[in-house]
């Protein structure tokens, strides 16, 4: 992968954005609305110090989600829940305040407001991109009571991505799910592709990989490339790839601020990962 400073990371990662109108925040460019295709990845919604954040993760057992690592680390209190696949289509969004933003949500509030509820755990040798070869960007969210009305996904086995060496992997499509917009003109104002904040939707696109390391996936996302329909981008964090059935990675970050060219997936199929999420008593394959 190539080398990346640290502010460039901080500033060009697939990070959460605030829930906010006057701060936009996109996700998939390009691709198509979910619908219900991917009924076992929701949206996830927590405070830090820093604000209000929202991420997407996946359901992979009725007590355990799985996101980002940057979607899990400094959650003040509950993050809440939801698989809506339509969230909004204008502002507002319908998500509640927390009571005492400086302590985050209770169990109580979010259920009150018919939200599902949960604790964030992140990977302990999750580096924060200052460790290219230990990125480790995975985290967890387990519910306070479990989903029976979906069924979780798959986890891919332990090196299953190991198989797709080059030329393989530049044939091969990952499909990538979040909730947030697409990257495209407004519908009224100066025409200038950008990211928008509405409608609030999951969304999903094919992506072609590009290069595999130990940790990272990096695929092609420029809507533009014919052998694919479209990537990830800022909101689009935590969400999963899809391959063969199995979640192959989560969305850890992107290289350029529209979101038009390489996305960096964190491998959820590597020894460090699994050996972490079994203690949360996730399986595999």
């Amino acid at each position: 992968m190539s080398r990346l400073s640290r502010s460039i990371g901080i500033a060009l990662l697939a990070l959460v954005m605030a829930l906010l109108p006057v701060l936009p925040a996109s996700a998939i460019t390009g691709g198509e609305p979910d619908g219900n295709r991917h009924p076992n990845v929701g949206l996830i919604l927590f405070y830090t110090p820093d604000g209000r954040f929202r991420c997407s993760a996946t359901l992979v057992s009725p007590t355990v989600l799985l996101t980002a690592g940057h979607c899990t680390d400094g959650t003040l209190g509950k993050t809440l829940v939801t698989f809506q696949s339509v969230i909004a289509e204008q502002p507002p969004s319908p998500f509640p305040v927390a009571a005492n933003p400086a302590v985050g949500y209770t169990q109580a509030e979010l259920e009150a407001a018919g939200y599902l509820s949960g604790t964030a755990f992140t990977h302990p040798e999750y580096s924060n991109f200052t460790d290219l070869d230990n990125w480790n960007d995975v985290g967890v969210i387990v519910l306070d009571r479990p989903v029976t009305t979906i069924a979780p996904a798959r986890i891919a086995p332990l090196d299953y991505l190991d198989a797709f060496a080059q030329p393989t992997l530049n044939k091969t499509l990952f499909t990538s799910v979040g909730y947030g917009t697409e990257v495209r003109k407004p519908d009224s104002g100066p025409q200038k592709v950008q990211p928008m904040t509405y409608p609030l939707l999951r969304r999903y696109a094919d992506q072609p990989g590009q290069r595999l390391t130990d940790q990272i996936l990096q695929v092609n996302g420029n809507p533009n490339d014919n052998r694919g329909t479209g990537g990830t981008c800022f909101g689009d964090s935590g969400g999963p790839s899809f391959h063969g059935g199995y979640v192959v990675t989560v969305t850890s970050y992107v290289y350029t601020s529209n979101c038009r060219y390489l996305g960096g997936l964190q491998r959820v199929d590597i020894g460090v990962v699994q050996t972490w999420l079994a203690t949360f008593g996730v399986t595999f394959g």
